[in-house]
């Protein structure tokens, strides 16, 4: 293929005078990994839900793949390949974690039989939570459930991985374990777009940040250059940030030195 994956053509996106995106242009090439970080409001998931097809741009054009996707809905834009995951996992708790993920393949993906139920197992294999196959979902823990939300979205055969906040809550190693798999599934050659409000795990990965505000990018580069870009640190948490306010060690070479500022981030 030539040319980007994905494509955003000026899309602009408003709730009365709520304004989700502003004017939104950029492109992400297939294998690509990209972050993407913003304060609370600043519209990621909603930008999230322009890609995926949860929501509808009042302009602009959305093109994956070189193709106008922009009036498809999100069942067909995940059959050409488009497979997200969601801040709060939900799987199916009276079903096993195999039972999930085969529904996600069958669905989503529109496989059947044999390509189905191998398309499960080797979603399973690539999160490593294969040995919970037979396990009910009611069971997992947070750590296993964000396993099973990335396995779900493979299943359908993604070559765009939208991850919404799936480092949300878990502890350090945790979050190392969950960048492993990340990084694996990105080496296979699936663009990666992650939202995180945990910098630490963008850090590790992705070769690209963006910092969303108002509806806007007010930043796009190198995660080093982003997160020194003044601008971005003032909206990200309101004023100067601290490493740990990143979610960053304090030896990480983005880290600013500057006194705590009032915290929180998100979506």
């Amino acid at each position: 293929m030539t040319g980007p994956l994905l494509e955003l053509d000026h899309v602009t996106k408003r709730f009365g005078r709520v304004v989700i995106a502003e004017d939104l242009s950029f492109a992400v090439g297939a294998g690509d990994s990209v972050g993407i970080v913003g304060p609370n409001g600043a519209g990621k998931t909603s930008l999230f839900g322009l890609i995926s097809g949860d929501l509808s741009p009042g302009s602009g054009q959305v093109r994956f793949a070189g193709r106008a996707i922009t009036r498809l809905d999100p069942a067909a834009r995940c059959r050409l390949g488009i497979g997200r995951t969601y801040q709060v996992p939900r799987p199916f708790v009276d079903m096993t974690v195999f039972e999930n993920v085969l529904v996600a393949a069958q669905q989503g993906g529109r496989l059947r039989r044999r390509a189905s139920y191998a398309a499960a197992a080797a979603a399973l294999d690539r999160t490593g939570i294969a040995s919970a196959a037979n396990v009910p979902a009611v069971r997992l823990g947070l750590l296993q459930r964000k396993r099973l939300e990335i396995a779900r979205a493979l299943a359908t055969g993604p070559t765009l991985l939208l991850l919404d906040e799936v480092a949300g809550g878990l502890t350090d190693p945790e979050v190392a374990v969950l960048v492993e798999i990340v990084r694996g599934i990105n080496a296979e050659g699936i663009a990666v777009i992650w939202i995180e409000h945990v910098v630490r795990a963008l850090t590790a990965l992705v070769s690209r940040l963006i910092c969303l505000s108002g509806g806007e990018f007010i930043g796009d580069g190198d995660p080093a250059s982003v997160l020194a870009n003044p601008r971005v640190r003032e909206v990200y948490l309101g004023s100067e940030v601290t490493a740990s306010a990143l979610g960053l060690h304090p030896d990480d070479p983005v880290a600013p030195s500057a006194p705590p500022g009032p915290g929180g981030s998100g979506t």
